[in-house]
């Protein structure tokens, strides 16, 4: 039986297979999680050695995740390796250095991977302060702190998230123009 317990929370199938091929064989029990709900249950009912979590997850988001592992100081002793292939995505929540956790980008090859879980193994090791380490708190475009989770959003909130959304999408009709515009120049080159 192996005796490490290595969680992978990715939505994609072939990332999970990807993470149990590359591992060496024999010395990890692999459990797979599709989304972040499915993930937070294994991680409440089995003892891990390690969890592997994709950043962005239907039901609830590996932000999401993340918040709950950092919130539970046994969790957090759990070596933790994010995954991304869009590390903005991260950094915009998470400043650099990741001090208690490792991130990887995707996609990796098996060196990556190794390194990247060893990285995970020592971070995990690191003392840290008694007081849970308060995740960065989500901020919009306008620098207001978005609702990191707890309780009902504030009207505040909701304001600078549909200012945001209204400034989104001018963005996209702007594109589309611009894209209108594009393809009118190439149909009249073309004729």
């Amino acid at each position: 039986m192996a005796s490490n317990k290595i969680l992978v929370i990715d939505d994609t199938t072939v990332v999970r297979i990807k993470v149990r091929d590359m591992l060496p064989p024999g010395n990890f029990d692999v459990l797979e999680a599709k989304d972040g709900l499915e993930g937070l249950n294994f991680i409440r009912q089995e003892k891990l050695s390690l969890i592997m979590l994709d950043f962005l997850l239907p039901k609830i988001s590996g932000w999401e995740v993340f918040q709950k592992i950092q919130a539970d100081p046994e969790l957090r002793k759990i070596p933790l390796v994010l995954m991304s292939g869009r590390k903005e995505e991260v950094t915009e929540k998470l400043q650099e250095p990741f001090e208690y956790f490792e991130f990887l980008g995707k996609p990796f090859d098996q060196k990556q991977l190794i390194g990247a879980i060893q990285s995970a193994m020592k971070k995990a090791k690191l003392p840290r302060p008694s007081v849970p380490v308060p995740a960065a708190s989500p901020k919009n475009d306008a620098g207001t702190v978005v609702n990191a989770g707890k309780g009902a959003p504030s009207s505040a909130e909701i304001e600078a998230l549909n200012e945001k959304i209204v400034k989104m999408q001018a963005e996209i009709d702007g594109l589309k123009k611009q894209l209108t515009q594009v393809v009118t120049f190439i149909k009249q080159k073309i004729k």
